[in-house]
């Protein structure tokens, strides 16, 4: 008898963890689905402008995204800092934008996104030779494999603020957590098939020597200079600029722009403005 018990409580084990992805997106379908609250509605007309450039068709999956992203990423304060609903939507809001076309499993590695009044203090260790250093790093943002998003709220909001700049903590860090899907950075998330990956690196590698180039001697780009640093601060940095300036981008770096309209899955030079 006892041993048929444990049998029968091993089968149920092994059938609900068979279960568990299928009730996982029966409860996002009904979070999708279920209606926005007015009062978060109105923090994303009022915080998040870049949101109404968006096609009605488009707002209304975006919003069914933050509602997911918000039942399962725990917004945490730090340094004191008391989380507010219009903290908590105005990061959703920019956070599911790189959801758009692919949900991408709602940032599968993400456990907890970390929130700072202002900028905040990073200690690592780094090694100068042969001798191993700490650093202090003051940061506005900042995205760990290990599954955190730091973020400073200060330039959360101002980076929802202006919807145009191409300057977006948010966009920024997730992208970077898109990246790190697969326990490192490199500026190459997953991409479907050898094919796919072999064009983007072709593509990407040759703007980012373009942008290095630039930097050194000085010119002005639409890029900013701190994606000159890696493949992979480039990859974020890019990110920004094409759900901020898609039509900016696609006219002045068309390969680059068609690269992540394919990775992202929207057309974000047709956004209004």
């Amino acid at each position: 008898m006892a041993l048929t018990l444990l049998l029968l409580l091993g089968l149920l084990l092994v059938l609900a963890l068979l279960l568990q992805p299928v009730w996982r997106s029966m409860r996002r379908a009904r979070q999708r689905k279920a209606p926005l609250p007015n009062s978060w509605r109105r923090i994303v007309r009022r915080r998040v402008p870049l949101v109404a450039r968006l096609p009605a068709d488009q707002q209304m999956r975006l919003k069914g995204l933050m509602q997911v992203f918000l039942a399962e990423k725990p917004i945490l304060g730090c340094a004191g800092l008391e989380v507010t609903d219009e903290m908590r939507v105005v990061i959703a809001a920019q956070a599911c934008l790189p959801l758009r076309g692919h949900t991408r499993d709602y940032y599968p590695n993400l456990r907890q996104v970390l929130l700072y009044p202002g900028a905040f203090v990073v200690d690592r260790s780094a090694l100068n030779g042969q001798v191993q250093m700490d650093q202090r790093r003051v940061l506005a943002g900042e995205s760990w494999v290990q599954g955190q998003v730091l973020l400073s709220w200060d330039e959360v909001r101002a980076g929802a603020a202006v919807a145009d700049d191409g300057r977006n903590v948010v966009i920024h860090e997730f992208a970077h957590q898109l990246d790190q899907v697969k326990g490192f950075a490199n500026g190459a998330p997953p991409l479907p098939g050898r094919e796919v990956y072999e064009q983007w690196s072709r593509v990407l590698q040759a703007e980012f020597d373009a942008l290095q180039a630039r930097v050194a001697r000085g010119e002005p780009s639409l890029i900013d200079p701190y994606g000159a640093t890696d493949p992979a601060e480039f990859f974020a940095v890019v990110s920004e600029v094409f759900f901020e300036q898609g039509a900016l981008l696609a006219a002045q770096h068309p390969a680059l722009y068609q690269q992540l309209k394919g990775f992202y899955g929207v057309e974000t030079a047709a956004w209004g403005t």
